[in-house]
């Protein structure tokens, strides 16, 4: 028996799915428990996390002053243990500013859009880490991470659309 928000299909082919039907894939998730939820914001965080390991390596070995493990260190505070609390306070901004719409969203459901944002963003999060490592700043670095915020905006606002008003 399968739990409520979570029909057959797995996480993989949902985060594919979320680049041409955002709004299809969060319906499908409304009713989503909130321990999963917390799992999907950790996974999305974890890969973010782990995306910019290749820029770490690359500011170290170009200034050693700041070994890599304190990069690494202080990358894993902020984003595995701060962002998830400011992921939290986002949401829940939305959800009170959502109160005065004809379509207000709940907080739970505010969570599950931008949470599933942030996991249906994140291939474009390692191609950022990719070029930001392999590359560094430029054009190319500028263009990965312009298509990654404009993706991550319309996934994020496609969702909100789908759970607008449900309860």
């Amino acid at each position: 028996m399968s739990q409520p928000g979570m029909s057959q299909s797995g996480i993989l082919p949902r985060v594919v799915r979320s680049w041409w039907a955002p709004a299809k894939v969060v319906s499908e998730l409304r009713g989503m428990p909130d321990r999963v939820a917390l799992v999907v914001l950790m996974a999305a965080m974890l890969i973010t996390f782990i995306s910019q390991l290749p820029k770490h390596a690359r500011d170290a070995a170009l200034d050693p002053s700041i070994p890599l493990q304190a990069r690494i260190g202080g990358a894993l505070l902020a984003v595995m243990f701060i962002m998830p609390v400011l992921a939290y306070g986002l949401a829940s901004l939305v959800a009170a500013l959502s109160r005065v719409t004809a379509r207000p969203v709940t907080a739970q459901n505010s969570r599950l859009a931008l949470f599933w944002a942030l996991l249906a963003v994140s291939p474009l999060m390692l191609l950022t880490g990719l070029t930001s490592g392999l590359v560094g700043p430029g054009p190319a670095l500028t263009l990965v991470q312009v298509l990654a915020g404009f993706a991550f905006l319309f996934i994020w606002g496609a969702g909100l659309r789908a759970v607008a008003g449900k309860s």
